[in-house]
This record gives structure tokens, sequence and C-alpha cells, in this order.
């Protein structure tokens, strides 16, 4: 038929073609509602590596700058510090901003001294220290940090705006013989306890001492991990002797953590896990945090010229260290290890590297048991990832490997969390037995 010779039934085709459709002629330019297929299509938006990284909750469970701050009393952490410098530290508040960095583990590290009571006393004293040092810098920048105490604490001052700063404990020697001081760090704010550090110590034996004392756990250690599953605080594994890892996995009720360590087969160093406690520490259901240490990571060769020019002011860092040079000597040493630097830089390996432990981690793991812990401050830092302000790029690598953003959230800090509250289950069971 040929509407054109017949307007009146051509005009009432139009107009029930309209109203069909929901409209009439008066509210022709009304727009209909979206249908369900686009706003699912709205919904499946794919995010950027950056809007990724800002929407996941980010978590970095090792950071040294406690101890930093100890031997440096003037280092400010609320002005951003230009990486790169033997002064200018891996962290500070505004460099953790750009990082979009939502919460951390700052590191309670004590260095292995003698083991007897004065030992024992002055390392209780410096870790006091220190969880008072990292108190204040919490107290006097208020507006954008914050003490935490449990995963909600994270949730609740991301939501503020504020970033989380949680407190571990890394070596166990402040704890020497007395169990009570396992509670007394507790009540701190202590929410972990890497259980040695470099040297076997009262608590168990170490990965990288010359020789085994306790093989394993000693009777002490084991009522100290004992203690910490009672109390809510979780066990750290990272540096401890295989014998150590193997009598906590069996001894523990509660998930265990790894606050920074590496995988074994790809870089065989013994502070790094095995496939065997890899997949320990999956059927236990804690999660292991990948460190960013170069040596665990990648051994690269470096210059001689470098060795030869570190070899120079070796014995000025190891003092350093230990605090015993002077504010002139910090400062020429400073100058020393920049003039250094910037001639024979360091050979690094990469944030791809690093992915490559995570990739690894995971596939042998699964998903729900990897983490990443920096070290920074502490030695951490690759090409790419020296300081806390690229932490993105972590993420950048991530999405370039097919990481979804809910495998992105596990890796940065889900997982984490989820071990942390488990732990705090756990506690909760015992003391209502």
């Amino acid at each position: 038929m040929n509407l054109s010779k017949n307007p009146v039934l051509s005009f009432s085709i139009i107009l029930l073609s309209l109203t069909v459709h929901g409209c009439t002629i008066s509210n022709s330019n009304k727009k209909l509602p979206p249908s369900p297929e686009a706003t699912q299509q709205q919904q499946q938006k794919v995010l950027t590596p950056e809007e990724i990284h800002e929407k996941v909750l980010t978590v970095d469970s090792h950071i040294d700058w406690p101890y930093r701050q100890f031997l440096d009393p003037d280092f400010q952490p609320n002005i951003r510090h230009q990486p790169g410098n033997l002064d200018s530290g891996q962290w500070d508040i505004i460099r953790m901003e750009e990082g979009g960095l939502d919460a951390v583990f700052m590191s309670i590290f004590t260095p292995q001294r003698e083991r007897d009571r004065q030992g024992h006393e002055q390392a209780k004293a410096k870790a006091i220290k220190m969880i008072e040092i990292t108190k204040k810098m919490a107290e006097e920048n208020s507006d954008k940090v914050e003490i935490a105490l449990n995963p909600e604490d994270a949730k609740r001052l991301d939501e503020m705006g504020k970033m989380a700063i949680f407190i571990g404990m890394e070596n166990g020697y402040p704890i020497g013989k007395d169990i009570s001081n396992v509670k007394f760090f507790y009540n701190q704010g202590i929410r972990y306890i890497t259980i040695t550090h470099s040297k076997n110590n009262e608590l168990a034996d170490s990965s990288t001492d010359e020789k085994q004392e306790w093989n394993g756990l000693s009777d002490h250690g084991e009522k100290v991990v004992k203690e910490m599953n009672r109390l809510g605080m979780m066990v750290d594994i990272s540096h401890v002797h295989d014998d150590t890892f193997w009598d906590v996995i069996k001894l523990t009720k509660a998930p265990v953590i790894a606050s920074h360590s590496s995988a074994r087969s790809l870089e065989n160093h013994p502070r790094n896990m095995s496939d065997e406690m890899l997949k320990a520490v999956k059927e236990n259901g804690g999660v292991v945090q990948v460190c960013l240490f170069d040596t665990y990571i990648k051994k690269l060769p470096q210059t001689a010229e470098r060795k030869k020019a570190m070899k120079t002011i070796e014995k000025e860092i190891i003092a350093w260290r230990k605090g015993k040079l002077s504010r002139a000597k910090i400062e020429a040493l400073k100058e020393k290890y920049h003039q250094i630097n910037e001639k024979y830089p360091k050979n690094k390996p990469t944030v791809a590297d690093v992915v490559d432990h995570i990739d690894y981690m995971v596939k042998v793991m699964g998903i729900n048991h990897v983490g990443i812990g920096s070290d920074l401050d502490g030695g951490g830092g690759v090409r790419g990832m020296n300081d806390v302000s690229e932490m993105p790029n972590i993420t950048k690598e991530l999405v370039a490997r097919g990481y979804t953003e809910e495998d992105i959230q596990k890796i940065w800090g889900g997982n984490l969390m989820r071990v942390f509250s488990e732990v705090q289950k756990v506690a909760l069971e015992i003391q209502n037995q």
C-alpha cells in the first residue's frame, strides 16, 4: 500500500507506532530509561590501572620507617623527601599519598645484640621508643593518618580519607625470656611479630644464622606462638629457619603470615619460601607477602667500579646503622653515598621481576594467599618501585598481565586483611573456651 495516497491512514499508523513504543506526539522528546543491558554495560566499564589502584584498599605489610627515624630523629615524615638520597628514606606521608597506599604496617625492628638480661632489656626499650615515635608521628599528622588496630579500622579510615598506620614487630628478640612481654607489646598496638630476624633468638632458629640452636622453635617459642594465637596477634614466619616454619605450621591454631618473603624457586635464598612451604601456608589459610628486596627477587651482577666504591664506605654505613656516627660524619657519608650512586648506579631487578614472583606464587598457592610487603626503608626497592610513591607501577604490571580488579584487591591487601580477621576470630574462640 502506498501511504502517501492515503494521508489519514498514514497518520493513524504513525500515531499507533509511537503509542506502542510508550510515546505520544506530545512527549516524543522525553528520554527513555536505559535498558537493563545498557545499565550492565555501564557497570562493566573497564577501569584504568590508575582507577583500580585508587579504588582498591592497598596495604603494605612491612615498611621499616620507625628504625630509620630512630637513627635519624631529624627526619620529617610530613614533608616530601627527594628519592635517591641516603637521608630521603623511601617513605613519608606525602609520598604515601602520592603512591595511593591506604594502609601500612610499620615495622618495629630491633637488631640482634647480646642474648642476656641486659641485651633483652635494651631491645625492649628500643622497641618501646620506636612505638612511641610511630604513635607521635600519627598524632602530629592526625589529619592524614591514624593508628589502626584491626581490619575494620583500615576500612573506616579509608572511608574518612585517612591512611591507616598498623604496627608490627620484626624480630622477637625484645620478648626475651619473658612470656608476659607478648601481651605487653600487644597492648602497645603490635599486631604481628616476626619470630626471628637474621640470627637465632630465644624463640627460634633463623634462616640465616650460621648454625641451628633449637632445631626449630624453642620450648619458649612454642609458648610465644600459643600466646600470640590467644591474643589475636599474627605469627610472622618471614626470616625463620625452615624447621622453625614447620614447627609453627604444626602448632598454630590461626593462619600465619610471611610479612616480606618471596619465592625460592625463582631466587634460591633461604629467606624465601620453597614450594612446599608455600603450599603449607595455603593449607593453613595464611598469606605470603612478596618482598621487594632486590637480592630476594633476582641477584644481578654489579660493576667492579661500584663494588670498589661501596667498599670504601662499608664500615661507615655499618656504624651509621648502629647509631655510632656523629651528625657531621653522617652528613659526609650521605654526600659520598650520593656521589657513588650518581656515578655507578646499582643494577636492580624491576617491577616486572617482582610480579614474576607474584605470578609464580599465585600459580602454586592460588590468588587468595599472596600479598605485598615491600621492606622499604629496610633494603627493599627495585627499578620502577624505588619508594612508596611508585606503588601504582605494581598495579599497572598486574593489569598488563591480565589480573582483574578483584584479583588486585586480594593481592593489595584483601588477603592480608582476611587473615588478620581470622586470627582475631581464633583468639576469641580460644578466650571463650
